[in-house]
């Protein structure tokens, strides 16, 4: 359950990213952004994956959270602040 609402958010997060992108930039950038959240997306889940393997084992924390589950939930909270860092505007001049 947690592992479909994690995915679940990064769907939103990929919309979001696309249309920041493309109302900015046009089309192109959209999807060339969109591409390189699925890369983020996709690498980052492996490495989270393979570090995890030597931390915890299958069953994680339980049912609920597994060592993939965590893998995931690990690399969304990495990538919250990735993002965060490369959407923001900038310090806000007064």
């Amino acid at each position: 359950m947690i592992a479909l609402i994690v995915f679940y958010l990064h769907i939103v997060g990929f919309a979001y990213g696309f249309t920041k992108e493309y109302q900015q930039e046009g089309l192109s950038a959209g999807f060339l952004n969109l591409g390189f959240m699925v890369l983020i997306f996709s690498v980052g889940w492996s490495i989270s994956t393979f570090l995890l393997r030597y931390v915890m084992g299958e069953p994680g924390f339980g049912v609920w959270l597994d060592r993939s589950t965590f893998s995931l939930v690990l690399l969304t909270l990495g990538e919250i602040l990735f993002y965060y860092n490369y959407y923001s505007d900038g310090p806000k001049k007064q």
